[in-house]
């Protein structure tokens, strides 16, 4: 982990390389601010978790996983989906499953 809080230009490039915005709006700006952000964030929270391993917690996954919860599971958005009665939403994850989706 560094000590600065500008991530380190390889990474800026990687983020810069990743083509998921449209160079005509500002966007390729936004994604690579988001993406420092978050960067930024991560470096905060590993040093919280050393810390608090350090001073008080041995185990720190729980605030882990409370600042960095996994996203919902493509069969868990499509059950929320049905429940809800959000039919648009259901067809739209039904088709994002890949063809050999076995889960």
């Amino acid at each position: 982990m560094t000590n600065s809080i500008t991530p380190p230009r390889e990474l800026t490039e990687q983020w810069a390389s990743e083509k998921c915005y449209d160079e005509r709006d500002w966007l390729y700006e936004l994604h690579i601010a988001a993406r420092a952000a978050q960067w930024g964030a991560d470096q905060e929270l590993e040093a919280c978790c050393k810390e608090l391993e350090y001073n008080f917690m041995p185990d720190s996954s729980s605030l882990r996983a409370a600042r960095r919860p996994k996203p919902p599971s493509l069969k868990e958005r499509l059950s929320k989906a049905i429940i809800d009665g959000d039919e648009r939403e259901a067809l739209k994850l039904l088709e994002a499953l890949p063809n050999d989706y076995t889960d």
